[in-house]
């Protein structure tokens, strides 16, 4: 039998014969503060044990992959293409990640700029190894993905939140990454984010590159939104002068056409690094399935028609949720420039983000992600994610609201 017991020092297992000790990287990914998954995990319980769960947590469609990109991937495994398949990526498909980009961005591209990998998630991670030593100091803005800082920890950076403000639209300011800058070797920023819904203006990338290039930073930028904008226009700062050197970009399937389960993601960057990463990928991942790369490349000839198609549900449930906003003020909201999430101010119930999260779940059935997993410039928020049907989410949002009021009564 074997005992696991968690420690400051990391996972220790008793073992007959001994002590077995894991490293202080991998006991350490999470955190002292948690990963802020916790009500997620509970409500995904719940589900499973039969209770109706309305869930608005997770960036998850609530559409499947379509039928003619599981068609084109059925038909490139029975054709053959399932031994292992060029690890940088194949040619089709880099080949075709590149033209989109140079297309998207005026940023002249080719396949050596391009590494394919198994999702965006493994593409931070990829990422992050290629700029970081041990110890190195990496920042990224707060509210983030939930994951940003543990990826910095697993490849053995220290993660440095830069604050964004609810009073600034969560548009960081360059005063405060040029601040938190020294001694650091990366930043991460995300446009369209998640979980604010902000798209940085031309103004604030434009401050962000000159501190990035003042401080010699690497800039790691996660454009996985970037099909989903409401309002002003998605800029990747590798267009940006003087930053294609020192930016890396990553994108995925995911979100733009629904292809969460495939995982199926990208760096795009300077030739050299991606020529290293693509050694470090031989070491890992050891590449994507054919079959998959197959069908992202058909997936990405479908053109802007298709992915606008796949955003739509989007903007519809972000007008739907600021529609029932109106005509109240206990529950604010900064409407969502892009994304597929609506970040909302519970503050006036006096409820931090966690508590009304449980409150709404346990009460309610209806789940919602806390600001305070995004970080602590969130607190006092819950992320509402635009993912279940227009009629279904209407109604869970009006309760939603509902809730609050009467919380702040």
């Amino acid at each position: 039998m074997t005992v696991c017991a968690q420690t400051t020092q990391g996972a220790h297992w008793l073992r007959k014969g001994g002590l077995v000790q894991a490293s202080k990287r991998i006991s350490g990914v999470v955190g002292a503060d948690g990963d802020g998954w916790g009500l997620f995990f509970r409500a995904r319980a719940l589900a499973e044990a039969g209770h109706k769960i309305t869930e608005l947590t997770i960036g998850e469609h609530d559409i499947r992959t379509a039928a003619p990109i599981l068609q084109a991937m059925h038909a490139a495994a029975m054709a053959g293409h399932t031994g292992y398949a060029s690890i940088p990526g194949t040619d089709a498909l880099r080949d075709t990640i590149a033209a989109r980009v140079a297309q998207h961005t005026g940023v002249p591209t080719t396949r050596a700029n391009v590494l394919v990998t198994p999702g965006g998630q493994s593409a931070l991670f990829a990422a992050h190894h290629a700029v970081l030593d041990e110890g190195q100091r990496a920042l990224f803005i707060d509210p983030y993905y939930a994951t940003y800082p543990g990826t910095i920890r697993a490849v053995g950076g220290v993660p440095v939140p830069v604050a964004a403000a609810p009073e600034d639209g969560f548009q960081p300011r360059g005063a405060d990454i040029a601040a938190a800058a020294p001694g650091a070797r990366s930043l991460l920023i995300n446009s369209p984010n998640n979980p604010t819904g902000a798209v940085y203006s031309a103004q604030t990338l434009a401050a962000i590159a000159q501190a990035v290039i003042a401080h010699d930073l690497w800039l790691i930028s996660d454009e996985v939104y970037d099909t989903q904008v409401w309002q002003g226009a998605h800029i990747s700062p590798r267009a940006l002068p003087g930053m294609a050197a020192r930016t890396l970009v990553v994108g995925s399937l995911s979100k733009s056409h629904a292809m969460t389960g495939s995982r199926l993601g990208w760096v795009v960057g300077p030739e050299e690094m991606i020529a290293l990463m693509a050694s470090l990928a031989i070491h890992t991942t050891y590449g994507v399935p054919g079959f998959i790369q197959d069908a992202g490349a058909f997936a990405l000839r479908q053109g802007p028609e298709f992915e606008a198609e796949i955003a739509a549900p989007f903007a519809r449930r972000r007008k739907i949720a600021l529609d029932i906003l109106q005509g109240q003020n206990v529950v604010r909201a900064l409407p969502p420039q892009g994304a597929m999430y609506i970040m909302l101010d519970i503050r006036a119930t006096g409820l931090s983000g966690e508590a009304f999260g449980t409150y709404l779940l346990d009460h309610h059935q209806i789940a919602v992600m806390p600001g305070e997993s995004f970080g602590r410039a969130a607190a006092g928020h819950i992320r509402v994610a635009l993912t279940v049907e227009d009629r279904s989410f209407a109604a869970a949002f009006e309760t939603l609201v509902s809730v609050a009021c009467k919380l702040a009564a």
